[in-house]
């Protein structure tokens, strides 16, 4: 009866083709895969946002939040509702079951949306909007502008239009915002004159509202040419204002600058953000940075070096007196990790090839699981590719830990030959022949049997379970393609590579490798001789093992994944309720000076006021440290650091490490990314 190996082994041609057709397939698969820190998943989550400039938290949370909540309850299959609101914006976050498709729920939020219109302030100035969010698109990169003689406003208005625009252009970019303050128009009423004129606040802001709006006027053409006519119906400098018709007494206009003073500002005051660089004794006034989020499944390393690229354009053809800084980059963080999980793998490589070389004592022997393993790596990413995996620490460590498994079924194969050659004088040809008759059900067997193990991975259920999906099917993946290997290139490697055996034409290696596993088996022998003599001792010795390891398991501490070290940490500050943002300005300085002090840090960015996102009592840090191995742990560095701010009176400060790896399952806020 064939074997399922034996047309491998007696067409070597074919059989080489079909490999090296593999091999191709799995270079350019790997080529071509996507890298990332973790797999990318898509999670059924909306954001909602309404924003209504000028209303307090509680009437948002009334008038806004209230009404949208009841619409979104009644949406089929929502899991949880969250509602923030703040000073002229509500923010909600709608998270849906998994088998709930992330279109369909979109559709369904924005009938909700429509039904909860009627309930809405009547003078909100815009409908509420959503947008589908990936719980773990948090910005990438992060670009800061600042200037010691540029306006902060100024500095918002070319970060917006000439970085951001430009990085929005980026095949794999999915957004890039602009954190900072805009320039904004101030009208400031003189109420005295107001009620002598018989006007009202309406009345200017209906006046203001009527006087900016975009028309189209149309055309104007004769037989020769045609004029598009463009009014000037937009507004946007403070002059432009004074002149606006308010209203019209007794057939007389009454001009916006008979009421009012028109004068250049910010659109937010109290917004202050300090960014400081070692290096420099102060920090920049004037800074606003630009967050850059990936799109689902773009490759980061490939987008961060366009990005790279970027930045020596940016600064050419920025003026002189902006300096450009790149502050975060999180692709740093994940080439680093993932490099480590490559160097695990290799180093499991070739611990596994020195072990089987020890033991076999011949290269040529050992030379067929050393092919037979990276080929069955190539193979699996040839799958993994279709499936639109990508290369990731999940899918890495995956790999790491099938390399046992990957060469388990040539060894058996491998072995077996030998054993038939020596003991039977077979030549290689007819013991890969019988012996694959003999093994071949057997190889079958451990192949599934070992594969079937990962396979309740693949049905887990829950948030979690999606993200380690990847892991499992590319682990069982390997296990099969193993399999194959060994029932196919190994055999035809065996019958043409190896020469005749004989236990008496042993090498000196062979021999050597004889006595040390001899010496090895004889020390375990007198081992187990001595525990079946001392039973109790024996006893013993298991049960305080035991009882340490149940000691050292709760001792450790437990994390879903580990914290790793990103050089990169970010926080908060909040102070008491109705803190003046005068005060707010006054522990910013001091936070700063604080993050100065550490000869650790390397970059800060320290910000308040950010009207809308959050609470005037709160303001947000963010730190970049030095190079890893200028400083301490990233942890030692935040536990220096807290110690210092918790001698600042009145404000509470709390700094974190970003992760290098992290998993959410819940919305993530851009605005405070």
């Amino acid at each position: 009866m064939e074997s399922i190996s034996e047309p491998f082994i007696r067409r070597p041609v074919m059989t080489m083709l079909l490999t090296l057709m593999i091999v191709v397939a799995g270079v350019f698969s790997y080529r071509s895969m996507s890298v990332s820190d973790l797999p990318a998943v898509d999670y059924p989550v909306i954001q909602v946002r309404a924003l209504f400039p000028g209303m307090d938290p509680a009437t948002m949370a009334a008038n806004v939040a209230s009404p949208l909540e009841k619409e979104f309850m009644k949406i089929q299959g929502l899991e949880t509702v969250t509602s923030s609101s703040t000073q002229g914006a509500t923010r909600l976050v709608l998270q849906f079951s998994l088998d709930k498709s992330i279109d369909g729920a979109a559709t369904d939020v924005q009938s909700a949306i429509s039904r909860a219109t009627g309930s809405l302030p009547q003078d909100l100035p815009m409908p509420p909007t959503f947008e589908k969010t990936d719980p773990n698109s948090r910005p990438m990169f992060y670009i800061v502008l600042t200037s010691d003689t540029m306006s902060r406003g100024d500095l918002y208005d070319y970060a917006s239009d000439q970085i951001a625009q430009r990085l929005k252009t980026l095949n794999g970019v999915s957004d890039a915002t602009v954190y900072g303050v805009q320039k904004a128009v101030r009208i400031l009423v003189d109420n005295e004159k107001l009620y002598n004129k018989g006007l009202t606040l309406d009345d200017v802001t209906r006046a203001v509202q009527a006087g900016t709006v975009s028309l189209s006027t149309g055309e104007v053409k004769n037989s020769s040419k045609v004029l598009v006519l463009k009014p000037q119906g937009q507004l946007e400098k403070a002059s432009d204002f004074l002149n606006l018709v308010v209203a019209y007494k007794d057939g007389t206009p009454i001009y916006l600058k008979d009421i009012a003073d028109c004068i250049e500002k910010l659109e937010n005051d109290d917004f202050s953000a300090k960014f400081w660089k070692r290096g420099r004794a102060s920090s920049y006034d004037s800074a606003v940075v630009v967050a850059v989020t990936r799109a689902a499944g773009a490759n980061s390393i490939e987008l961060s070096k366009k990005i790279n690229d970027l930045l020596p354009i940016f600064k050419r053809q920025i003026p002189g007196s902006i300096e450009l800084i790149k502050m975060y980059d999180r692709a740093e963080s994940i080439i680093e990790s993932i490099n480590d999980v490559k160097f695990t793998l290799v180093v499991a490589f070739i611990l596994v090839i020195g072990v089987i070389f020890l033991f076999l004592g011949r290269f040529t022997e050992t030379f067929i699981p050393i092919v037979a393993l990276p080929v069955s790596l190539l193979m699996t990413f040839v799958p993994m590719k279709l499936l639109n995996y990508s290369i990731d620490n999940l899918s890495l460590m995956a790999l790491t830990l099938a390399i046992g498994f990957l060469v388990d079924d040539a060894i058996v194969f491998l072995e077996n030959m030998i054993r038939r050659m020596e003991d039977f004088g077979e030549s290689p040809l007819k013991a890969s022949i019988e012996g694959a008759k003999e093994i071949s059900f057997s190889i079958v067997t451990m192949t599934l049997s070992l594969a079937i193990v990962f396979i309740p991975l693949v049905f887990m259920g829950g948030q979690i379970g999606r993200v380690f999906r990847e892991f499992s099917i590319t682990i069982v993946i390997a296990i099969l393609a193993s399999g194959i290997v060994s029932l196919t290139l190994t055999p035809m490697m065996c019958a043409r590579m190896l020469k005749p055996v004989k236990k008496e034409n042993k090498t000196k290696l062979e021999i050597a490798s004889y006595n040390l596993e001899h010496k090895f088996l004889k020390l375990y022998s007198k081992a187990l001789d001595w525990c079946i003599a001392n039973k109790r001792i024996s006893v013993l010795v298991w049960v305080v093992s035991l009882f340490g390891t149940f000691i050292a398991f709760k001792a450790l501490p437990s994390t879903f994944l580990p914290e790793g070290d990103s050089g990169f940490m970010f926080g908060a500050f909040i102070a008491q309720e109705g803190t003046s943002p005068a005060k707010m300005k006054v522990y910013q300085e001091q936070i700063e000076k604080v993050i100065r002090d550490n000869p650790n840090t390397y970059q800060s960015m320290v910000a308040t006021g950010f009207s809308g996102m959050m609470p005037g009592n709160q303001g947000i840090v963010v730190c970049t440290l030095k190079d890893r191995a200028k400083r301490p742990p990233i942890r030692t560095v935040v536990k220096q650091l807290s110690s210092e701010f918790y001698k600042i009176p009145g404000v509470l400060t709390i700094v974190n490490p970003m992760p290098s790896l992290e998993i959410s399952t819940g919305a993530v806020d851009k605005s405070q990314g």
